[in-house]
């Protein structure tokens, strides 16, 4: 029960800091991409640079990643991109291995405890011919607190990675969104005002 009691700790804290991390994360990727194309309309790099900056999430990382390769070849920008989009999805898929295993080994730590609880209930029946009801409850308790246990750590640390699992995959539709808006526009001749950018 100390092991799967640890589990549900360990899993409720790294439910938190993702759900955190996530939450921060999320932006309005059609209005940030708006005032990136803006500012660098005008020429204004250091001011797209600076709006990345500021900009919390993955998504921001990548489009800087390609705004600060932006004088070369579209297929070194997109090369850029990808890479800062590599490091963003391993931060976001950081400890989610563990919120899974918890879900997958605390049931069977729970029959582990089952296994334990009916090996003492037979112990006792070993030792006494004819023992008591009272006696044998206690293996018998034993066995079902650990299994009723093990089922609800587990259970909600299987649906809690389902959930930040998914809430990746949006972010990874968003990063790929926007890397590929914005490797279509800084490969352009011109920004649509005849000016280049640059």
């Amino acid at each position: 029960m100390w092991l799967i009691l640890l589990n549900g700790i360990i899993a409720a804290l790294i439910y938190l800091e993702k759900w955190f991390h996530f939450h921060r994360a999320h932006i309005n990727t059609s209005d940030f991409l708006n005032g990136i194309r803006n500012a660098l309309k005008r020429g204004n790099v250091i001011e797209s640079i600076a709006l990345c900056d500021e900009t919390p999430g993955p998504v921001a990382e990548v489009v800087k990643a390609g705004i600060t390769n932006r004088d070369r070849p579209r297929e070194e920008i997109r090369e850029a991109m990808d890479d800062a989009a590599r490091v963003e999805i391993a931060r976001l898929e950081r400890r989610l291995v563990v919120l899974a295993t918890i879900a997958q080994i605390t049931p069977l730590l729970g029959f582990l405890g089952t296994v334990f609880g009916m090996i003492s209930m037979f112990k006792v029946i070993q030792l006494q011919q004819l023992p008591s009801p009272g006696q044998l409850a206690g293996g018998v308790w034993e066995a079902l607190l650990t299994t009723a246990g093990g089922l609800v750590v587990a259970v909600p640390a299987y649906v809690a990675y389902n959930y930040l699992t998914s809430r990746v995959q949006n972010i990874v539709l968003d990063m790929e969104r926007a890397a590929n808006e914005m490797i279509s526009f800084l490969s352009r001749k011109d920004n649509g005002n005849g000016e280049p950018v640059k």
